[in-house]
């Protein structure tokens, strides 16, 4: 089948018949993570991830490909999980900025398209690793290029693109020695290889229209909600929404309104839009404002006084579609009838994916009753968050590697904080990513820094290190030196075999992790949990912190705990209810 070029329809069909090719695979891309844990997750994420542009594209597909693409991207931007998933969403939202300008493109269009993504996707990592699914995506853009100059067919672009990515994706090992010792290729490459299949499936089926697209089913293992701080804590942050204790007269900004303003309909030819500008006048009435802007189409969310003012300023710059209007006041009174304490939060955007994680919003006081600081942490186990909890974070995001918080859910987490400035702590390295592009997403609407912590301990950590009387760069330089300082561990089980490093590791063995290396194997708990902290105490006077895990027995812990007493009687030992899940124990050692 031949063909010259492609519009919105048929761009729609080749999305559509990617998500669905990487869903049926994910598990595969999961059992790619390097280590043998039994937690891998790149499939995972990006499943979640394209589901979440996948649906946003269902319902929103016009025959043109560059309206279609910017639906694609803002429904990724806002579902990205994970490294994975955010590498994705910046490979697509560099993709529709190049393809905006068109109804259609041709073979050189698309490749232009596809060299765009790398582009960006490139400058949003901090550190880009050769290997990677950055790697596959670069490869296979660059060859893109080169073919389209010699064939006008989008069918056999699609072939070499796809010919090249699996290329690239073989040469990974080669340039990334960890996947060559454990004898896997990248997970997030060959999620994207997966994708591609389905872009070329359907442009060689020679169906008619987009494929039937099963949303993805949230994971097993998904957390409880997020949860508010109820209890007063050290962080002067406004407490979690107790309804009870709010009169409903003191809800100020009224009215929730979410709604999209269409660029190409209705506006004006005067109507050059500035964000900052349109941000302040929103302001005049209203606050909890959110506004994510491209060339077409801009996305709001405001507490709002005057909705018809609201309304009006935006009508000066297109034609507004998906409104929804919510009076708080009533909403208030119904809960307060009913006798529920907390209220919950819309979705930030009501055509959000169902999957997508809900945060519960206090009422915002007026600007000059905010908490001068506020906190979000991501959390594994309801221990682990009751400790973040008890330490005055105000929102605990339930995530881990089993389930990552989206860029949406941080979002919505920040939105619910009525504080001058949020402090985000991820805990995973695999969640950073999204929290930096949630916070790049509110530039010059919120103040937030992002510190990156790598694991629960170095988040506990960092939030010991917070002075509520220091200054945000104070307190940022002072969190980063406290993770700095403590070594992480982990004790789990092998889900395969491996050969990493000078560790034969065969599957069913217990494995000890140290600040994200495999340290030690043993075929029991005990003699794992004694090998990596061995590893990780210097010099047997540290303070050494033990968190339980839900699969941990109190019989294995009273045996660990005797062993760290007799080998190292000078560490000051503490051991806390973690409850984490497929971790046993989590350990921390500081100076």
């Amino acid at each position: 089948m031949s063909k010259r070029s492609i519009n919105g329809t048929d761009f729609t069909a080749m999305v559509l018949t990617g998500a669905d090719q990487l869903q049926q695979h994910a598990e595969h891309v999961n059992s790619l993570n390097v280590f043998p844990v039994p937690d891998g997750d790149t499939g995972t994420n990006m499943n979640l991830t394209m589901t979440a542009g996948a649906n946003e594209l269902r319902r929103n597909n016009t025959a043109s490909v560059g309206q279609c693409a910017g639906v694609l991207s803002k429904g990724l931007l806002m579902g990205a999980r994970g490294n994975s998933g955010v590498i994705l969403s910046q490979l697509f939202r560099g993709f529709g900025r190049y393809a905006a300008q068109y109804d259609e493109l041709n073979a050189q269009q698309f490749a232009a398209a596809l060299q765009t993504g790398v582009d960006t996707a490139y400058k949003a990592v901090v550190k880009p690793v050769e290997g990677t699914i950055l790697t596959v995506a670069k490869e296979a853009a660059k060859h893109a290029v080169y073919y389209a100059r010699r064939n006008a067919d989008v069918v056999e672009l699609m072939t070499e693109v796809l010919a090249k990515a699996k290329e690239a994706l073989a040469h990974t090992p080669e340039l990334l020695p960890v996947l060559k010792q454990v004898g896997v290729v990248d997970s997030g490459g060959q999620g994207l290889v997966y994708i591609y299949e389905g872009f070329l499936q359907h442009l060689t089926s020679g169906a008619g229209g987009a494929p039937v697209f099963t949303p993805a089913p949230a994971p097993q293992a998904a957390a409880p909600a997020p949860q508010l701080r109820k209890e007063p804590a050290a962080v002067p942050a406004v407490p979690a929404s107790a309804q009870s204790q709010l009169s409903t007269e003191d809800i100020e900004f009224l009215y929730d309104m979410e709604f999209f303003i269409n660029r190409k309909l209705g506006a004006g030819p005067a109507s050059v839009f500035d964000e900052d500008q349109f941000r302040k006048a929103l302001s005049q009435n209203g606050d909890s404002i959110i506004v994510i802007s491209d060339d077409d189409t801009i996305k709001v969310h405001v507490h709002s006084k005057a909705p018809g003012e609201v309304l009006n300023l935006a009508l000066r710059f297109g034609e507004i579609t998906q409104i929804h209007i919510l009076n708080m006041r009533e909403q208030h009174r119904e809960l307060l009838t009913a006798g529920m304490d907390i209220a919950p939060m819309p979705e930030l955007f009501a055509d959000m994916p169902a999957e997508t994680t809900s945060v519960p919003a206090p009422a915002v006081p007026p600007a000059d009753d905010l908490a001068p600081f506020g906190f979000i942490a991501v959390s594994s186990g309801q221990g682990i968050a009751d400790i973040f909890k008890s330490l005055g974070i105000d929102v605990v995001l339930s995530g881990g590697q089993t389930m990552n918080p989206s860029t949406e859910d941080f979002v919505n987490a920040i939105a619910s904080i009525s504080a001058g400035h949020i402090f985000i702590l991820p805990n995973n390295s695999n969640i950073v990513l999204a929290a930096q592009q949630a916070k790049e997403l509110l530039e010059g609407e919120r103040e937030i820094t992002v510190i990156p912590s790598k694991s629960i301990p170095q988040g506990i950590a960092a939030a010991f290190a917070f002075q509520e009387d220091e200054p945000v760069e104070a307190n940022a330089e002072n969190m980063l030196e406290a993770i700095q300082r403590v070594k992480s561990g982990q004790v789990t089980h092998a889900v395969r075999d491996t050969l990493y490093e000078e560790l034969d590791i065969k599957a069913g063995q217990f494995i000890g992790i140290s600040n994200s290396k495999i340290v030690a194997a043993a075929e029991d708990l005990l003699s794992a949990c004694q090998a990596l902290l061995s590893h990780m105490m210097v010099n047997g006077d540290e303070v050494v912190t033990v968190l339980k895990g839900e699969d941990s027995t109190p019989e294995a812990t009273a045996q660990l705990s005797a062993w760290l007493k007799e080998t190292y009687p000078e560490a000051e030992v503490e051991i806390h209810e973690g409850g984490q899940p497929l971790y046993y124990y989590l350990f921390s050692v500081e100076p």
